[in-house]
C-alpha cells in the first residue's frame, strides 16, 4: 500500500526538524545522532523515529533512548514552533537495525557463493 504524498511530506519535514532539534539539545551523546527515517501513523498521532546505530554498544543505546524519552516534550515543542503545526505526533525513538540485517545477509550470500 502506497503512502499518501501528504504523509510522506510530513515524515520528511519531521525528520528535518527533529535533526535540527537534536543538534540543539545540551546532551553530547544526543547531539551527534543522525536520523535515518521517520514513519508516521496514518492519523499522524504517532511517529517512529529511526536512528542510525553507528558504533554504540547496548548500554550506550539504552542511555541514548532514555535521554530521548526524557527530552520528548522539548523535541515536540521544538517541532511545533518550527513547523507551525497545531499538533505534533508522539515520538518513539528506535535504533535502525536494517543495516545490520543487510550486513548479515551479505555475509550469508558470500558464504553460499564460496560453497558453490
Amino acid at each position: 500500500m502506497d503512502k499518501s504524498i501528504r504523509l510522506q511530506r510530513t515524515e520528511s519535514i519531521l525528520k528535518e526538524i527533529l535533526q535540527e532539534a537534536l543538534c540543539s539539545l545540551g546532551d553530547i551523546k544526543i547531539n551527534g545522532l543522525s536520523i535515518v527515517s521517520v514513519k508516521c501513523s496514518k492519523g499522524k498521532y504517532y511517529a517512529d523515529v529511526f536512528i542510525h546505530p553507528d558504533f554504540y554498544n547496548t548500554e550506550e543505546k539504552r542511555q541514548i533512548l532514555s535521554g530521548l524519552k526524557k527530552a520528548e516534550s522539548i523535541l515536540r515543542e521544538y517541532v511545533l514552533n518550527a513547523s507551525g503545526w497545531y499538533k505534533c505526533p508522539k515520538l518513539n525513538f528506535e535504533f535502525d537495525d536494517t543495516l545490520e540485517r543487510n550486513k548479515t545477509l551479505d555475509k550469508i550470500f558470500a558464504q553460499i557463493n564460496k560453497q558453490k
